[in-house]
């Protein structure tokens, strides 16, 4: 399984990436995870990836060119891209849960857009994005902490990411437990 993370905050994602089953997962190249800084998309000289919201109103939001530079130079280097999903974070997304990532978790590649500020230009939803995926009725700054948590989730269902099969919840159910 791999993971592409397209953000203006690549750095976000070290710590994480570098401790737990996370890290032990990528050394045993269960999962792979690459994180994209979409400045390295834009043609501007000072890297600008935003601009102001077409009709006025407060806020910047992300620029459509950049995002599709991104994701057609990571699916160009796909092996294949029928087993490749795009996905958009998103508040009016559908609620990820258990069955979801299950369902993401057939797939080899997951493309993830971290947007933010005031969002990403609709452009991206209507034309480059999959599908659009909230983790909850709440508002936060950004897809990054998102993106964490659908590779988690759906890392959990690939074989070897954890101890044993046994150790899935959907498996064993989920009880108290006591040390």
């Amino acid at each position: 399984m791999r993971f592409d993370i397209i953000t203006i905050f690549p750095h976000i994602f070290d710590s994480y990436l570098n401790e737990s089953l996370v890290r032990r997962a990528q050394e045993k190249k269960i999962i792979e995870v690459m994180v994209h800084n979409l400045r390295d998309f834009t043609s501007d000289k000072h890297q600008k990836v935003d601009d102001k919201p077409f009709g006025g109103g407060p806020g910047m939001v992300l620029k459509v060119e950049p995002i599709m530079k991104a994701v057609t130079k990571i699916e160009g280097r796909s092996k294949n891209k029928k087993k490749s999903r795009v996905i958009l974070f998103s508040t009016r997304g559908e609620k990820l849960d258990q069955k979801m990532a299950k369902r993401l978790s057939k797939y080899n590649q997951l493309i993830m857009i971290c947007g933010r500020y005031e969002g990403v230009d609709e452009r991206v939803a209507d034309h480059i994005a999959d599908e659009e995926i909230s983790i909850g009725d709440y508002v936060i700054s950004g897809g990054e902490l998102p993106a964490l948590v659908l590779m988690e989730a759906v890392s959990r269902f690939t074989e070897g990411f954890l101890g044993t099969y046994e150790s899935l919840e959907d498996i064993k159910g989920y009880y108290p437990s006591y040390t």
